[in-house]
């Protein structure tokens, strides 16, 4: 892993849930910054309702650490992709959030 790596590695991890599900939304697919949002709330059956303000400025950060690169910009329609960068940093945090996951389950079975 290169030092650039390793900074933007302890700069995301652990992540705010906005950056997590924008990195998480674009990691099968380009999309761009609605989509991002109808698909955070689907997928977390409404509980996540990002702002275009919270969404459009982390994407500002995320491209500027290149993490997401803009893929297509059509009619004032910008469409993101994530990068090999951004999939380091998720796949780095969903390991995390599976050892969070995994003292959970170890843990609830302590307490009756």
């Amino acid at each position: 892993m290169t030092a650039h790596t390793d900074k933007v590695i302890k700069k995301y991890v652990p992540m705010s849930e906005t950056a997590f599900y924008i990195l998480l939304s674009l990691f099968k697919q380009p999309q761009h910054g609605y989509g991002i949002v109808k698909y955070v709330e689907a997928i977390t059956s409404g509980r996540l309702k990002l702002g275009s303000g919270t969404v459009y400025g982390t994407i500002t950060k995320m491209l500027k650490d290149h993490l997401i690169v803009v893929y297509a910009n059509e009619e004032r329609k910008k469409t993101y992709e994530i990068t090999e960068l951004g999939k380091v940093v998720i796949q780095r945090e969903m390991t995390r959030i599976e050892d969070l996951y995994t003292n959970v389950i170890a843990h609830r079975g302590d307490k009756k």
